[in-house]
């Protein structure tokens, strides 16, 4: 019996694309809320004995997670197998420690809820900052799929003489690997600190890739401060305006438009978060967790 693929409101486009990929049907749903803001749910497919994958990309999680956890169980309760989730985007993995006293450690605490209600847990390069993996805090089954080749391949296919750019020491691994399977040099900003609000930002080798189309990529733009920051030190540097590159388009407020102002060439996402930017399709990642991953 195929499974079924239940897209929550805003990703029906990516599991109508899985649905293409995999031997699964579109699972039917009504998701809606009520006047009072409460949430109704009803399925309408027969789930009884089924494989059910829950599609949901996190962004902006809090009115998202109590519709997710309804339908999963709903399904549950009217037999499904399991429910298992592909969320591109994983909120909450920024808050992984106390920086403050009596501060929540809430990545800690998202992800005990999720655990609870899905059998397992496939995303795209979450924020793994202060953390080995996912098993960390999640108690279920999880994959971590990356971006990066995808990302490379559209640098190839679509930048005439690519440099790609970071704008710290930090970004360099990152930066590195995108660039070699792009074929592409790299450069990392140079910073001279002077004092505590005194920074000088430099672009080594500048000479050299005057003629380069600069290429900034990163796995979250939210504000998009650090590469706007990074346009105007190339800008002032002499170089070309940049095509911009993020994982995840989560855009707070204004940001997007915003970074367009700077004056970059182009800003391209991928397509883990719907958004106007998104040119590259990371469906293909998904593929193997929903065929082979050993559902119970």
């Amino acid at each position: 019996m195929k499974s079924l693929i239940f897209a929550l409101p805003g990703n029906e486009t990516l599991a109508k694309s899985l649905v293409k990929s995999v031997d699964a049907e579109i699972g039917q749903a009504e998701i809606r809320s009520f006047p009072d803001g409460e949430t109704y749910i009803r399925v309408a497919s027969d789930v009884k004995n089924r494989r059910c994958i829950l599609v949901c990309s996190l962004d902006r999680p809090d009115s998202k997670l109590l519709p997710l956890y309804f339908l999963s169980q709903t399904i549950k309760n009217l037999g499904g197998r399991c429910t298992c989730l592909v969320a591109p985007y994983l909120a909450y993995m920024r808050q992984d420690k106390q920086f403050k006293p009596g501060e929540g450690v809430t990545s800690k605490y998202f992800a005990a809820l999720v655990s609870q209600f899905a059998h397992s847990l496939i995303t795209v390069d979450p924020h793994l900052h202060r953390r080995s993996s996912l098993a960390e805090i999640y108690s279920i089954p999880t994959e971590v799929v990356h971006a990066a080749a995808h990302i490379s391949n559209w640098i190839k296919n679509n930048v005439d003489q690519p440099v790609l750019i970071g704008p710290d020491s930090e970004s360099e691994q990152w930066v590195a690997e995108v660039a070699r399977d792009a074929g592409a040099p790299f450069i990392i900003l140079e910073k001279t600190r002077r004092g505590d609000r005194d920074v000088e930002v430099s672009v080594p080798r500048v000479e050299t890739y005057k003629d380069h189309t600069p290429v900034l990529v990163d796995d979250i733009i939210s504000t998009a401060r650090t590469m706007i920051e990074t346009v105007g030190h190339l800008e002032r540097a002499g170089m070309k305006a940049p095509v911009c590159i993020g994982v995840h388009a989560v855009f707070a407020g204004d940001a997007y438009n915003e970074l367009q102002d700077a004056g970059t060439k182009q800003i391209v996402t991928c397509n883990t978060i719907p958004h106007p930017s998104n040119q590259i399709g990371l469906e293909k990642l998904y593929v193997d967790f929903i065929q082979n991953t050993n559902f119970y």
